[in-house]
């Protein structure tokens, strides 16, 4: 790395760890175990990590087996970890703990060693069967209950009472309604409830890319990011701010977390941000804003795309080729929003002599991007999902320690290796738990026929019409994504709201994308607004204030979803049948992107109310109306929008004119 490092440890005004247990919510509860019975927590972690990595390169095992050992493993470790309540002990494990533990054992672990027995059954559900299946839907909610919280495994129960209780329902909403028995069987012991897609996504895609992130961030590459985001962007005005901006995408392409990606970056932009000018709560907002955006950022993007992708049944490399042009408009939108805020404070960049040098930064640690592009290598070569992380977590695994041999400075042992273990086994609890949980809602809508329900009340309720469906679908992504994590808010709409948007003639990747969007957009929207938070944190702001200001910046980029919406040139698909993606040509994604890029200036400076100058009311309501009109792709919406945005951009610099004259 250079000499003239912009970044040291010593920038870091908080300590990391202290963040994410004060902000994070699945951090915050967890238990500190020491002992015997944290080096058994610890072992079973490495023992999950070891069983899904070998799995994943010699072979699963059937889905059923490879679903419930999961689930036990996930399961304990979440009763383990975490406490029942708030007077719960933090560094001691209850006898109810242990209890719950055994009951995982014995109920899923029955499903695992008699799945040939269960098979056979043909959903005759025996009294073993029954009270086992009773127990998993109550242990899956209490420990989702525990790690996520309480809003999923509510919802879950509405849809279970929603099951029994058809009958006494009006309307659409209405049908025949199931007994305990065959709603309990339906969850219990197919392959549609608890064990259904989203936990079989956990189980294997997911895990694995949580795992090779764990490993990512144990050879330093979040602070490699960060230092190569300052080399590319530290000179222009907007100077930190926008150094946020690319440092959190590029970490938020491998992290898929919005909450650890505030921290990790934020920690050490955050304190530079407020050195150089900017407001406290702004800071903050800047990063909770742009780390967001990793969700929705190739290659790895969140757990909801994985599962997207077994949705679907389209292959994971298209979902991210789809993903890639709207999510770099998103950061495209939110540096745009810093840019024009540095502009209205008058704020420089730093000297480029003082900021570290991109030829260096990669000489030194650009090894650092091998596994980033062996994975999509191994993606574009057609490997499945699961054998791209597995090949590149090897991969990772040997580059770090032929780098410990190189650099003096740069080590990794068993230690680093068996902590990377045991970092992704935690780090996949939330997960699972969630996945498990909302299995649960889909095995509900599966059972009920309730999407199609939905779908045609969603319908009803716009009048047929698009673009009233599709802003019912984003408040409904983004109030669903306020209580629930992005991966179980994404399982209940793309059961429900997807349906409702294709019946529209949405294109089926669009629709998908477009809940995906609105529900990661959720981690900045208050009232619950975990990234914005953990961005107040660090930046000592109002909380509140840093929410509705990251809401503010990102604003511009939700201009982008309607737009691939009402016309898929955005994600270069032309169509889904099946399987089957038909591409369209770049070129043709060209006018697309040129009206995202017209909305996104316009909005961006409706919403700052400056441009290059502070906008008089006209300019303001203008730009805004122009904006919205761009909102359907067209060659007069986009010469509106051209004419509107270079009219008032002569304006105003026809007006900065006269003023340096009269000064």
């Amino acid at each position: 790395m250079s000499d003239k490092k912009l970044i040291t440890e010593s920038d870091v005004a908080m300590d990391v760890d202290k963040l994410m247990e004060e902000y994070d919510i699945e951090t915050s509860k967890v238990r500190r175990l020491t002992g015997i019975i944290g080096t058994i927590t610890t072992v079973i972690a490495i023992l999950m990590s070891a069983f899904q990595f070998y799995t994943a390169g010699f072979g699963t095992l059937l889905s059923a087996k490879q679903r419930s050992l999961h689930v036990i493993f996930a399961f304990t470790l979440g009763f383990l970890l975490f406490p029942g309540g708030k007077k719960s002990k933090k560094d001691k494990v209850s006898i109810l703990d242990y209890i719950f533990i055994l009951l995982v054992i014995v109920v899923f672990g029955y499903l695992f060693v008699f799945v040939n027995q269960i098979s056979t059954k043909g959903g005759n559900a025996t009294t073993v069967d029954l009270l086992f299946g009773g127990l998993a839907i109550l242990l899956t909610l209490e420990v989702t209950r525990r790690v996520v919280g309480p809003e999923l495994p509510i919802v879950a129960m509405l849809f279970l009472l929603y099951a029994k209780l058809g009958p006494y329902l009006p309307g659409v909403l209405g049908h025949r309604g199931f007994t305990w028995e065959r709603i309990i069987s339906h969850m219990y012991l197919t392959l549609e409830g608890i064990l259904g897609i989203p936990i079989g996504v956990s189980a294997t895609f997911v895990f694995m890319f949580i795992l090779f992130g764990s490993f990512l961030d144990k050879t330093g590459v979040g602070k490699f990011f960060i230092d190569l985001a300052y080399s590319l962007t530290g000179h222009l005005k907007s100077g930190p701010a926008m150094t946020a901006v690319v440092a959190s995408g590029l970490m938020g392409s491998i992290s898929g977390s919005s909450v650890a990606n505030t921290v990790t970056t934020g920690a050490f932009t955050i304190p530079l941000m407020k050195k150089t000018g900017y407001k406290n709560y702004f800071a903050g907002a800047v990063e909770a804003a742009a780390s967001t955006g990793g969700q929705i950022m190739p290659p790895v993007m969140g757990a909801a795309a994985f599962i997207m992708a077994d949705f679907t049944g389209i292959p994971y490399l298209h979902i991210i080729a789809a993903a890639a042009i709207p999510a770099i408009l998103y950061y495209f939108a939110v540096g745009t929003m810093v840019h024009i805020e540095a502009s209205k404070l008058g704020l420089k960049g730093l000297p480029k002599e003082q900021l570290p040098r991109l030829g260096q930064i990669l000489r030194a640690d650009g090894y650092l991007l091998i596994p980033l592009a062996c994975i999509i290598f191994f993606l574009i070569k057609g490997y499945t999902a699961t054998i791209a992380a597995f090949y590149s977590i090897v991969i990772s695994i040997i580059i770090a320690i032929a780098a410990s041999f190189i650099k003096k400075n740069n080590s990794f042992g068993i230690k680093d290796f068996l902590s990377a273990l045991e970092s992704g086994a935690k780090g996949s609890i939330g997960v699972a738990c969630a996945c498990a949980c909302a299995g649960m809602i889909v095995g509900v809508v599966t059972l009920t026929g309730l999407g199609l329900r939905i779908a045609e009340l969603i319908v009803t309720l716009a009048q047929g019409k698009l673009l009233l469906t599709l802003f019912f679908t984003m408040i409904a992504s983004i109030i669903l994504g306020m209580g629930l994590p992005t991966t179980a808010k994404y399982i209940v709409l793309a059961t429900m709201a997807v349906p409702a948007l294709v019946k529209l003639n949405v294109n089926l990747m669009a629709a998908h994308l477009f809940i995906l969007y609105f529900g990661v957009i959720a981690d900045i929207t208050p009232p619950v607004a975990l990234a914005a938070y953990a961005g107040a944190g660090i930046a000592g702001a109002n909380s509140m204030k840093t929410g509705f200001q990251a809401v503010k910046l990102a604003s511009a980029a939700f201009i982008v979803p309607y737009i691939f919406a009402v016309d898929s040139s955005l994600i270069m698909v032309k169509d889904v049948v099946g399987t089957t993606v038909t591409y369209l040509p770049f070129i043709s994604a060209i006018p697309v992107i040129i009206t995202a890029i017209l909305g996104i200036l316009c909005l961006a400076g409706a919403v700052e109310n400056y441009l290059i100058d502070h906008c008089k009311i006209y300019e303001r309501i203008s730009l805004g109306v122009a904006a919205l009109l761009l909102l359907k792709p067209g060659l007069w919406t986009d010469i509106f929008g051209l004419i509107v945005l270079i009219g008032i951009y002569l304006l105003q610099k026809n007006r900065i004119k006269k003023l340096t004259l009269v000064s």
